[in-house]
């Protein structure tokens, strides 16, 4: 999901001139404006390819480090993805991610997990969020080590603003402030073994 290109022109920026930094998107506006960008700014360490995050478009283990905002809760297949990811990293290769990430469970709150999902369904990324749980599942099944998970926020009711009426319309005030806080955005680090 490297859009228009700012992650990768700023992650070519860290990697200096001797590194080199690949953008995957899976449309082919996104492409040609991070490609437009790219010859505008003059940022010739870079390449953005098509491809979908279930299936990158690179080969087995040549990257260092994998980073992504908000883009896994958006894939049908988390543990595809996340395998995808230790495959085309190096041995000591890591990710650093962030996305929205569930803290605790939904079981139990007095509506079912479809319906708390389907009052969600207006925000991909929430909808689609893993437990901290699943999100550290997922990786070790995908052979990473050194998986952390950090909180970085905590999200409110009134964070939501206008969309709050959306979830109103599916959950009662209370189940729906027990909900909302606890979708948290976080940091997400991995590291493949040498």
């Amino acid at each position: 999901g490297s859009g228009g290109g700012i992650d990768v022109f700023m992650a070519a920026k860290q990697v200096g001139p001797e590194g080199f930094v690949y953008g995957i998107d899976m449309t082919d506006d996104m492409l040609a404006l991070a490609r437009r960008n790219a010859e505008q700014m003059g940022v010739t360490n870079v390449e953005f390819r098509k491809g979908n995050i279930e299936d990158l478009p690179l080969d087995d283990r040549t990257v260092d480090v994998i980073i992504s905002n908000c883009v896994i809760n958006l894939s049908p297949d988390k543990g595809q993805t996340l395998t995808e990811a230790y495959r085309v990293l190096k041995p000591g290769g890591r990710l650093a991610v962030s996305d929205i990430v569930v803290d605790g469970k939904l079981d139990d709150l007095p509506v079912s997990e479809a319906d708390i999902r389907s009052a969600l369904s207006w925000a991909g990324c929430i909808a689609g969020a893993l437990t901290i749980d699943q999100f550290e599942s997922l990786l070790a099944d995908a052979g990473f080590h050194e998986i952390d998970i950090e909180i970085k926020h905590r999200y409110r009711l009134q964070d939501l603003g206008e969309d709050i009426d959306q979830i109103d319309l599916a959950l009662s005030p209370e189940v729906a402030q027990q909900l909302v806080s606890r979708f948290t955005s976080s940091n997400i680090s991995a590291v493949r073994p040498k």
